[in-house]
């Protein structure tokens, strides 16, 4: 194995990160603002890949549009999910979350697979990107590089939205002390139900970003929430730039991981975030929890 067949590992393990990234950001945010346990996260995910494939017909030539109303429609979806299941519970304990969510889950796999079938939906890759790129002679496929393009500009925009804009500074309250913000007189209500309909669109959007290099399948779900929450586990809760690090670790340890120990590649993810937890619960850019006096 020669060095462009390392540099082909390490841009695909970026490529899978990015998708991951959507992915964990966005249940990243809403556990982080709205202590929500979001297990229907994956759902939302699978969902986003089979509304590509519906809104394009399969057809790649449509990709582009077919991007934009995937997240024009996860953003829709997760509005209505936060106001008439999610806004309902929020004073409820948390197993009510759990098992409302976990529900969902179920409930969005079922009609998935009513409305599409069990098999597996395919995408070839948009004609943008048909061509691969060379990395030392080693060819790879030129869509890697949009989404580790996605991923980056997805985080920093973010990053500048919570930074730079007054909702972001709510939603960066809301991770720290949400009674507080609502005696300020913010619309807490109407603040979660815009980060809940924004994760949604990240996830929808990150399972439509995965479909030209992955078939969607109604059991794609559940993986994805896991994955989702060991990089959140990792990164740390709230965290844009955490989610990307804890992305990343993921994506370059599946990659790299699979030269190494083949049969332990499934076993690594876990390890890290077991790793993690013992050393620094809070994640490595979390923050830890606020202590009141």
């Amino acid at each position: 194995m020669d060095l462009g067949f390392y540099l082909l590992q390490l841009v695909t393990g970026l490529a899978y990160a990015s998708t991951l990234f959507l992915l964990a950001v966005g249940l990243s945010l809403i556990f982080g603002a709205m202590g929500i346990v979001n297990f229907a996260h994956g759902s939302f995910y699978m969902l986003g890949a089979y509304l590509l494939y519906a809104f394009t017909r399969g057809q790649g030539e449509g990709f582009w549009w077919g991007l934009l109303l995937v997240a024009a429609a996860g953003m829709v979806i997760g509005a209505v999910v936060e106001r008439l299941f999610i806004r309902p519970i929020y004073r409820r304990p948390e197993e009510y979350q759990i098992l409302l969510t976990y529900a969902l889950l179920l409930i969005l796999e079922d009609l998935v697979r009513f409305a599409f079938g069990a098999a597996y939906r395919s995408f070839p890759l948009p004609p943008t990107f048909a061509s691969p790129l060379f990395l030392l002679g080693t060819p790879f496929p030129s869509y890697y590089l949009f989404l580790v393009g996605l991923a980056a500009t997805v985080a920093l925009l973010l990053w500048l939205f919570l930074q730079r804009t007054r909702l972001g500074v709510w939603v960066r309250a809301a991770t720290q002390d949400r009674e507080m913000l609502e005696a300020l007189g913010v619309n807490v209500p109407l603040l979660y139900t815009s980060v809940f309909a924004g994760g949604i669109a990240l996830a929808a959007l990150g399972g439509a970003a995965l479909l030209p290099l992955q078939a969607a399948t109604p059991g794609m779900a559940v993986d994805a929430v896991i994955q989702a929450f060991i990089v959140v586990v990792i990164g740390g809760l709230g965290s844009v730039w955490g989610a990307l690090l804890g992305a990343v670790l993921m994506g370059l340890i599946q990659a790299f991981g699979i030269l190494v120990l083949p049969e332990m590649t499934m076993v690594f993810p876990f390890a890290l975030m077991a790793m993690v937890l013992l050393l620094r619960p809070w994640g490595l850019l979390g923050r830890p929890p606020a202590v009141r006096t």
